[in-house]
């Protein structure tokens, strides 16, 4: 019994000794083959970083702080200049984040959909845009962008890098413009201003696509057209027989021009034996200074009107006539106007907007009609006479006859209404 118990002591000392001694050799080694392992996978590793344009941690110390960031290299072509690679690098503060952004180029580069970095801010680029890329642009509207551009777009996005501007950000923008009470017509055209630039950034290849496609927009409600009646255009014509301006008035209602296109019009384009009228430039002002420019359409366009049209522009030729013979060399029409004050000067749209509210208020016409409803009051009494609307469409200048539609949409209704009760006359008139 005594030996036996000998025996088993004696056999588990020898395995304690064993456990040591495995202990103390293999945990050591084992450490220095994790320790081998680890070293092999760093020397691996940066052998991957070299053959993928992977680089590993980094460091880079700024006023005392250190920063731990990596970086990724990457070639994007060849210089045709000196014959050498062209290449580029990213960081990222993890592996994941640089290896991520590194398979997304080189798929892009793969693919032909690569596009450089744009170092250019959304304030940079709009101010090159509007100076380098709108020279064939009506004067006017370059004004009204660049204006839209300096108080709207840049104070918001200006700072932004152009490449990470998405819609998400236009989107909170425009919303926040509809909160500050801005009309929907007028964020339309800011958007406008910024979808045009970003078109013209794709084009450049600063970027892939226009963050403004998906942005919403608020809905832009159609001012209430308010035509003169029958009635109401007889008072007014009668009452502007009192008004210096009279024959313009009645060119107004019987030709449907923009009152641009009036105050631009030249006796070089009225043709009295023909009875035509060429609508070839319009008169603006910018900064106080008036010029000539081509109509809003871009396009000329001849009307054939009424004979009082011609009649009251032979009458306005007359009395030009007549005031340069008194003014002599003080006389001044440099564009050979139709329309001129005594003098010859052009027409200012202020004075005119002021002689035609005195006389539809001599009229008793109510005062929210405006100069331009002259223009309406035409394509509305042209429909009624029975004008289609390609013609209605081609003496307005419109760009299209949906245009035409859209605008003057009630009444074409009206026309089809009035027109199912003519039919039903004629029904109820039959012997069925």
């Amino acid at each position: 019994m005594l030996s036996t118990s000998i025996c088993a002591t004696a056999e588990a000392y020898h395995l304690v000794i064993w456990v040591h001694s495995w202990y103390d050799g293999f945990v050591p080694a084992m450490r220095h083959r994790k320790e081998r392992i680890y070293v092999a996978k760093q020397s691996i590793w940066k052998k991957v970083c070299r053959r993928n344009g992977l680089h590993p941690k980094k460091e880079k110390v700024i006023n005392g702080k250190a920063y731990t960031y990596y970086e990724a290299r990457y070639t994007v072509g060849i210089d045709p200049g000196t014959g050498k690679q062209i290449q580029k690098s990213i960081s990222g503060k993890t592996q994941r984040e640089v290896t991520r952004r590194l398979k997304e180029i080189t798929t892009s580069i793969d693919t032909g959909t690569y596009l450089p970095s744009c170092k250019l801010t959304v304030g940079e680029w709009l101010n090159t845009w509007i100076s380098e890329y709108t020279a064939d642009w009506k004067p006017l509207t370059v004004s009204n962008y660049s204006k839209q551009i300096k108080k709207h777009l840049i104070p918001r996005l200006g700072a932004a890098k152009l490449e990470d501007l998405d819609t998400h950000t236009i989107q909170l923008f425009y919303n926040s413009l509809t909160k500050s009470g801005l009309a929907p017509k007028t964020v339309k055209n800011i958007h406008g201003v910024l979808h045009a630039a970003l078109e013209q950034a794709i084009s450049n290849g600063y970027i892939h696509k226009n963050p403004t496609a998906g942005c919403k927009l608020p809905k832009v409600v159609r001012p209430e057209i308010k035509p003169l009646e029958p009635e109401e255009i007889a008072r007014m014509l009668k009452e502007a027989k009192k008004d210096a301006y009279d024959n313009l008035f009645t060119v107004a209602m019987f030709t449907g021009m923009r009152q641009g296109e009036l105050l631009g019009l030249s006796w070089d384009n009225v043709n009295f034996k023909t009875g035509q009228i060429t609508i070839k430039q319009q008169l603006q002002c910018k900064d106080g200074v008036y010029f000539l420019e081509t109509p809003k359409s871009g396009k000329c366009r001849v009307l054939s009107p009424a004979p009082v049209v011609m009649e009251a522009l032979k009458d306005e030729q007359q009395q030009q006539n007549a005031n340069k013979q008194i003014v002599g060399a003080a006389w001044e029409n440099k564009w050979n106007l139709a329309f001129t004050d005594a003098l010859g000067k052009n027409l200012v749209r202020r004075t005119v907007v002021e002689h035609f509210k005195a006389v539809i208020e001599r009229a008793n016409i109510p005062s929210d009609v405006r100069f331009h409803d002259l223009r309406h009051s035409f394509a509305v009494t042209s429909l009624y006479s029975g004008d289609d609307v390609k013609t209605v469409q081609a003496n307005l200048g419109h760009a299209t006859a949906q245009f035409t539609l859209d605008v003057y949409g009630h009444v074409t209704q009206k026309m089809r209404q009035e027109s199912a009760m003519r039919m039903q006359a004629f029904y109820n008139h039959l012997e069925v």
